[in-house]
């Protein structure tokens, strides 16, 4: 496992006739996340505690809503409900690919996030060359950067469909926090 202090598990979803319900993948302490907006697929809805370990709760793919209910830290057992997600209505904002799409044009495109906080380093060493470069590919599987927490540098890999690095958004050595952009990407399409 390549992210020691952020691992990360999707929520159990199950189709409702109008919505989602989300449930635990398994028992432990539940902290709810500030969500504003829609949940997205791969959205972080909050993190789960257990046995000292952080497990971040990600929307599956395929899932898309706002939230519906009142979200609160709370210990959860496997298959609790977690989070009711509903489509557009009753006063909520539709979610279609294409606010999906301006969203991400005003932010320039999808970016890569840091899975959790530490001091960014883009290169192994200072006399090594970086893991990634603007205008370079990334595909499953590459290293992105360290990520340094009390002198323990964890390797952060990319998870996503393959990309062409649009922008290096961290200077190197600054401190990030879960959640901060690390690059900016454009996708490749595929044909």
């Amino acid at each position: 496992m390549t992210r020691l202090h952020a691992r990360r598990a999707e929520l159990i979803a199950t189709k409702l006739d109008a919505g989602w319900k989300l449930t635990s993948p398994q028992p432990g302490a539940f902290h709810p996340t500030i969500i504003k907006g829609p949940l997205l697929p791969r959205d972080v809805v909050g993190t789960l505690a257990v046995l000292g370990h952080t497990i971040e709760l990600v929307v599956p793919a395929g899932v898309t809503g706002w939230i519906d209910n009142e979200l609160g830290p709370r210990t959860v057992d496997y298959g609790d409900p977690i989070a009711v997600l509903v489509p557009a209505g009753a006063g909520f904002a539709e979610v279609t690919t294409t606010a999906v799409e301006a969203e991400q044009h005003a932010t320039g495109g999808p970016v890569f996030r840091a899975p959790t906080s530490g001091r960014y380093y883009g290169r192994p060493s200072p006399d090594k060359p970086a893991f990634v470069t603007a205008g370079g590919e990334i595909d499953v599987g590459a290293t992105v950067c360290l990520l340094e927490v009390m002198k323990t540098f964890n390797r952060i890999t990319y998870d996503g469909p393959r990309a062409r690095v649009r922008e290096i958004l961290v200077a190197e050595g600054a401190d990030v926090n879960a959640g901060d952009p690390l690059l900016g990407l454009d996708p490749i399409d595929l044909i």
